[in-house]
Formats: C-alpha cells, structure tokens, sequence
C-alpha cells in the first residue's frame, strides 16, 4: 500500500493509519470482510486478505460484502496497472453487491476520477490531515504523503458514512451523481467493464 510519495515505487509497506482503520471497522460492524491488497505489515486484519506482492489482489475474486482498498498509489510496470485499475475494480464489485471504500488521494481533475468516482460512487470523505502519516512496516514514521487524501464509498447507506465519518473529514454525498457521465466524453456512449479496463491505460 504505497503513500504515493514516489507515485513510481512499487514499495507494499506503507499502511492504512489505526484511526481509519477503526473507523471502517466502526461503520462496518467491527469488521472487514476483505482487503485485496494488504501486506505482512497491515494492521487491518480483515476476515479475507490478499498480500501484496505475492499475491494479485486485483485479478483476484473480492467475493465479500464490505471491502476495503488502500491500493498501491504508483504504476506497476510488471503487471501495467496502476491505481485506475483498482478504482474499476471497486465500481464492479459494487454493482455486483459489496460495499466498498477505498483511501486514495484526491485526484479530481482526472480521468480515472471522472469515470470511476464521480457518477459511480455514492460519498466521499475528504480528510482533514494535511500530511497523511501511513505507516511504514507498521510503524508510525516519515514526514507523511504530500497530496490530499480521501475515502471513496461505493455503497447504499450514505447517511450511516457521513455520521461516522464526519469526524475525520468533510463529508459529501455524490450519489446525485450516479449514472451521469462525467468530464469532456458526456456525449460518448457508455461502456461496458471491459471496455471501460481496456481504456482505462489511456488516461
């Protein structure tokens, strides 16, 4: 789970922070169904987890009901992903049942954004922290990430997402925004999943 200090490392020691970490757990129960790319170092200890690098999360099945995403904020050369293939994966395992939130940064001019965020997901907590301090091999240590972040939720129960997070950033309901096509391409057709993963290196 890369900070995204330097976006080109493929570095799997940088970690979810315990507060948010309990806070997830708060909103879902005491509980994480599944974390699909998790490390030796993570301190999220869902029910299911698949360890980065040795095992590939993304391609993976995320067959649970909440889930949550802290993926590599870098490309990874090996396999040509990066962070917009993760951001797929989330909106698909939404329309096909879980509840998801994913710790990204704010990236709101992009196009990864615009066609897996905005009209996809249904909230998002912009948190206050300036400096987003991960933890590095399960130790709070460094300066923290340079760049804003924040928590995806793709999920039905937005009221229940803006009370428990509201104390950790400011909160705000995009499910006005589902189905809309978002950014320059609102006249293209709509694409299909696959369409949309064969593109997805474009941006």
């Amino acid at each position: 789970m890369t900070a995204g200090r330097h976006v080109n490392t493929l570095s799997q020691s940088w970690c979810t922070p315990p507060k948010y970490v309990r806070a997830i757990k708060k909103f879902w129960g005491g509980r994480i169904g599944l974390d699909p790319c998790s490390n030796e170092y993570s301190i999220v200890h869902a029910e299911k987890e698949y360890q980065l690098p040795q095992t590939d999360g993304l391609s993976a099945d995320w067959d649970a009901d909440t889930i949550f995403v802290n993926p590599p904020y870098g490309a990874d050369r090996e396999r040509g992903t990066s962070i917009k293939n993760w951001l797929a994966k989330c909106v698909l395992a939404y329309e096909q049942g879980s509840e998801v939130i994913a710790l990204v940064p704010v990236a709101t001019n992009t196009g990864h954004w615009k066609k897996f965020v905005f009209g996809k997901a249904t909230s998002i907590c912009f948190l206050y922290d300036t400096r987003l301090r991960f933890l590095e091999k399960g130790i709070d240590q460094g300066k923290g990430a340079p760049m804003a972040c924040c928590l995806i939720y793709w999920g039905d129960r937005c009221e229940q997402f803006y009370n428990n997070f509201l104390e950790y950033g400011a909160v705000v309901n995009i499910k006005n925004l589902q189905d809309q096509k978002i950014g320059k391409d609102v006249n293209s057709p709509e694409l299909s999943f696959d369409q949309q993963q064969m593109k997805v290196s474009n941006y």
